[in-house]
């Protein structure tokens, strides 16, 4: 079965690209490398012994994904992840996020319509629920206004991908995750953000090595044990192997309902702080930062009630964020040593 993977040289999609080789799918990237390089397609290759078919192209261009398509007859499923995901550049950028976000996401929903194709996995995120009333969050949680443009484009995108299962014969499910981080334990695929990296655990890793001068912490005056901003941090190769068995709902037609929503987290929330003690610890490396005030668009805490996915996908998250912090400084060390990385 051919998958397409929007986006699959990103930090999360090149993951989901290994797991669905890794299952025997035959794999087909589309991805316009604004986050990503091509060198991902080695890592993958270095992995799998399989480098998946790949052709940048930017999704907004509606003739691009029409001839795409023409020319792909055979796929059985897509994974979408193809978006800008920062929550403080939407903040400042707010038209960019929404261009790319939706106009990507509507553009390929047009052509599986057309062509009658039906199983469709959508990358949204925690986000939707905004700042939340109680902890853990459930799927049956109210989406609240979101609080950054980011957020919304999820929010939106999944009216969307709902609206276009009552229309058409679509099976669609969207996961909700929650913070992915960490690498593939090898150290040949992992997080390398261009640019200031808008996440912590990138952050983390840069500073250690010396890119970074110093991280900053967003606030410690949150009302959490230790004042700073509690997240539900989650391996990547563990949700990468949600959205595995996501497609095969899907496809083995195992889905209760045409649209489903799933949270993906581990179920435990770890503070900011937490993350730097870990890493320090894990990895037997010294951080330096200091504390700055919030972020906009930053919930002080949020983390998944996980237990609706491990009934339905029987996915549950297996490693821990130890696991993650060591896989994420080792590839860190190793794209520092590739010469084409510097």
């Amino acid at each position: 079965m051919k998958v397409l993977v929007t986006g699959g040289l990103g930090f999360i999609g090149s993951h989901t690209v290994v797991e669905l080789q890794n299952k025997g799918y035959e794999v087909v990237i589309i991805d316009n490398l604004s986050n990503a390089t091509l060198n991902v397609l080695d890592g993958i290759e270095k992995i799998t012994g399989i480098r998946p078919e790949f052709e940048k192209l930017d999704l907004r261009d509606k003739e691009k994904v029409i001839d795409f398509f023409n020319r792909h007859k055979n796929i059985e499923g897509i994974i979408h992840f193809a978006a800008s995901k920062a929550v403080n550049e939407s903040v400042n950028k707010p038209l960019l996020y929404y261009e790319n976000n939706l106009n990507t996401l509507i553009f390929i929903l047009q052509q599986m319509a057309e062509r009658s194709l039906q199983n469709f996995i959508f990358s949204s995120s925690c986000t939707v629920y905004g700042e939340p009333d109680e902890l853990p969050i459930t799927e049956q949680a109210p989406v609240k206004p979101a609080l950054s443009p980011y957020g919304n484009t999820k929010q939106i995108g999944e009216e969307i991908i709902r609206d276009n299962t009552k229309a058409h014969n679509i099976k669609s499910i969207a996961l909700r995750y929650f913070n992915p981080i960490g690498a593939h334990p090898s150290g040949y695929i992992g997080e390398l953000p261009r640019g200031v990296p808008q996440n912590l655990v990138p952050f983390v890793t840069q500073t250690a090595i010396g890119i970074r001068e110093q991280l900053q912490i967003f606030g410690n005056d949150y009302d959490t044990p230790d004042g700073t901003a509690i997240r539900d941090y989650i391996h990547v190769v563990d949700l990468a192997k949600s959205h595995v068995v996501a497609l095969e709902r899907l496809m083995n037609n195992n889905n209760k309902k045409a649209y489903e929503v799933f949270n993906i987290g581990t179920g435990q929330g770890s503070s900011v702080m937490e993350v730097v003690k870990s890493f320090e610890k894990i990895n037997n490396v010294k951080l330096n930062y200091k504390i700055v005030g919030r972020r906009e668009g930053d919930v002080p805490a949020i983390w998944a009630d996980t237990s609706l996915a491990e009934k339905e996908l029987g996915w549950k998250a297996e490693l821990t964020l130890d696991d993650a912090l060591r896989d994420a400084w080792k590839w860190e060390k190793n794209i520092r040593d590739a010469k084409n990385f510097k």
